[in-house]
Parts: C-alpha cells; sequence; structure tokens
C-alpha cells in the first residue's frame, strides 16, 4: 500500500486476488444456503484502527457502480406540506423526483402517516424489513429518532439526510443511493462499510473497494495513518485481509499525540504564566497604596474595674492606706472628685433608680386601712 499526498491507495493485484477469492467462495456455497437472497450478499470492508477514535463521524462514500440490488427498496420520508392532504403530499414528491429525473425511489411517505400508522413496534419492524434504505428531508431529519426507535438505529439503517429544495438534487440522491455510509463509532476499534454485493463482476467490486478506502481515508483526522489493518468480507466467509500497515504509523501517531500534548502543556503554562503575571502586579499595586497611605489601628483601653480596685487595696493592707491618705495621695475613688467628675458604679445605679420607683409607688398607693379607722374613730370625752 501507498502513500500519496496524505491519502492512502489499496494495491490493486492484491484487492483483485481478495475479491476473486471471495466471489468463488460465494458462488461454491452449498445448495441449502444457495438462494436469492445469499446470492446477493453483501461485501463489506472491516477497517481496523491503532486506536479506538476519539469522536464519531459520518462519511458519505460515492461509487462508481450501485450497491443496491434490483430488489432492493428506496423509503423516502417527507415533511406535512401546507394545506395538503396525505395523498396530495405523495403526489406531490413523487411529482418533483420524476421532474427531476430520479427513479430510484420506491415509495414516499409523509410525516404525519409515519407519526399515525407506525406506532406499534411491529409496524416499525415490518417498515425496517421492507426496505433496504430510508431517506428524510432535512427539515424533518432531528424529528425522526423519537419516531422511528431504536431499531433502525441497531440495525444501521439511520435515514440519510437530504435537501429537497437544492438545484442539484437528482446528483446528490444519485450519490446516496447508488454509494455507501461510513459511520466511525468511538466505542470500538473497528467499523465495517457496504461497499458492494455478490451479484457484481470482480472487476466493479475492485473498483468500488479503491474508490471507497480513498474517500475514507481522505476524510479520517490522521489521513489513513491511524488505520491498522483493512479486511474484506461478505455476511457468512471470514475476513481476507487486503492491506496490513506498518509500525511506522503507529510511532508517527505517537509523535502527533506526544506534540499534541506538548502543545496543549505550552498553552497552559502560558495561561498559568499570565495569572501569576496578574497577581504579582496586583501585589505590587497594593504595596505602592499601602506607604502611601497607612491605615491606623485603633486599640481599645482597658480601666480597671472594681474586683481589681479592691484587690489591690486588700493587698496594701489597712496601714498603708491610711498612709497613703495621711500623705495626701488619693485613691482611684476620689480622683474623679478631684477633677471635678462623678463616679458611678452600674451597681450604685440600679439601686438609685430602684429607690426612686419605690419612692413613687409609695406615694402613689393609698393610705391603710388601720391610719383611716383611727381617724374615724372620735375622741372620748
Amino acid at each position: 500500500m501507498a502513500e500519496v499526498a496524505g491519502v492512502v491507495e489499496l494495491d490493486k493485484t492484491q484487492v483483485k486476488t481478495a475479491v476473486q477469492c471471495l466471489l468463488a467462495y460465494l458462488k461454491t456455497t452449498s445448495p441449502n444456503e444457495a438462494t436469492l437472497l445469499n446470492e446477493g450478499q453483501r461485501i463489506s470492508l472491516l477497517l481496523t484502527f491503532w486506536k479506538i477514535p476519539k469522536r464519531e463521524q459520518t462519511i458519505r462514500i460515492p461509487l462508481p457502480h450501485s450497491i443496491r440490488t434490483d430488489w432492493g427498496e428506496v423509503c423516502l420520508f417527507t415533511r406535512n406540506e401546507p394545506n395538503m392532504t396525505s395523498d396530495q403530499n405523495v403526489r406531490f414528491y413523487k411529482t418533483l423526483l420524476k421532474e427531476k429525473g430520479i427513479k430510484g425511489v420506491s415509495e414516499v411517505i409523509p410525516f404525519k402517516v409515519l407519526v399515525t400508522e407506525y406506532k406499534s413496534f411491529e409496524s416499525k419492524r415490518k417498515l425496517l424489513r421492507n426496505f433496504d434504505l430510508f431517506l428524510t428531508d432535512n427539515r424533518i431529519r432531528r424529528k425522526l429518532p423519537p419516531i422511528i426507535g431504536k431499531h433502525f438505529f441497531e440495525s444501521k439503517k439511520v435515514p440519510l439526510s437530504v435537501n429537497l429544495l437544492s438545484q442539484q438534487l437528482a446528483k446528490t440522491m444519485e450519490q446516496l443511493i447508488q454509494g455507501s455510509t461510513f459511520r466511525v463509532s468511538k466505542k470500538g476499534s473497528c467499523c465495517m462499510v457496504h461497499v458492494a454485493h455478490s451479484l457484481m463482476t470482480a472487476d466493479q467490486v475492485v473498483e468500488n473497494i479503491m474508490a471507497a478506502v480513498k474517500t475514507i481515508t481522505s476524510q479520517l483526522p490522521q489521513k489513513g495513518k491511524d488505520v491498522k489493518i483493512i479486511h474484506l468480507k461478505s455476511q457468512t466467509s471470514a475476513a481476507l485481509p487486503v492491506y496490513t500497515s506498518d509500525l511506522s504509523h503507529l510511532s508517527l501517531l505517537e509523535e502527533a499525540r506526544q506534540a499534541a500534548s506538548l502543545k496543549k502543556g505550552a498553552d497552559k503554562s502560558k495561561k498559568m504564566g499570565k495569572a501569576v503575571k496578574r497577581k504579582d502586579t496586583a501585589a505590587t499595586q497594593q504595596e505602592s497604596l499601602g506607604e502611601e497611605e497607612e491605615i491606623p489601628q485603633l486599640v481599645p483601653i482597658e480601666l480597671p474595674n472594681k474586683k481589681a480596685r479592691l484587690q489591690v487595696a486588700q493587698d496594701m493592707g489597712p496601714e498603708k492606706v491610711t498612709g497613703k491618705m495621711r500623705e495626701g495621695s488619693e485613691t482611684p475613688e476620689e480622683e474623679p472628685h478631684r477633677k471635678g467628675l462623678k463616679l458611678t458604679t452600674p451597681s450604685k445605679t440600679r439601686a438609685a433608680t430602684g429607690t426612686k420607683k419605690l419612692v413613687k409607688s409609695a406615694k402613689k398607693c393609698s393610705k391603710t386601712p388601720e391610719k383611716s379607722l383611727r381617724r374615724r374613730v372620735p375622741q372620748s370625752c
């Protein structure tokens, strides 16, 4: 396998040999299996990647020879046109396809009919078995998944979207009907694509395989370097290898991965450096502001309470206290009186207010009954 301008190309001789062996095997199958449907078996390519893909991808592959058999039918889902019934809708789109020269579509189903007549699982499975390919108008593409159900996704018959208003509708529909679709999944390292069927000649199968591999490898992220092995197989045969990559591609992938990680680390360090630089500038600005203006700190002043003063008096003793008083020193309680201030304690204040209240209440209360009786009793002669 050679590599030209980033796109890999298969060895045509090796591919033709594998195709001839596969077709010979399909022709020599047992009579019980040689039915009409088995004679038209699918021929597929199995691609194995070095690593599991990181993202999902869908690649549409135009093929030089159609992979649809004569009995393969195509169904088209259309939107509901305004002011039209279901029958009028079907006739309208069939006329449109006929005018564009499109002959591959065998049935047209409007969205309203799909919702009303295909509710049950049995009807959906029957619809899935009756058609080989499904197409849908891109205007209703997002509405289909909850309507058609999971069976379409499991059987890999998801409807392909098409723009029915395009000027190149005939070319697009021909590519979709004759071509194939390659879906890259990130659930595993192997993916399969349908490229031919057993009723085709060996040369037609080879041409389809070459075109499919060229299109796939040109649209992959690593341009085919991430492909490890390519096998050719049918539904019942063994897988025949047509390409095996060497270890140089793996080393190239490792180098690309290391370069991507280094670039990511450099970007991360650059962002961290910018963040550190911002922090340093903010710190320098705060320091400059602090040097220009210092904010004074308020410290509360602690005053000695009554217990502390009594404790000091007890430690000094009565003699020292009287001696100091004789010498003219002032006690902490007398110092405010000397300065013209009145020293009051919370306990004294509470006592004073209490006495005032008692006096007021005593004045308001009435006289006792004994005093009133004494006054009313007349004096004796």
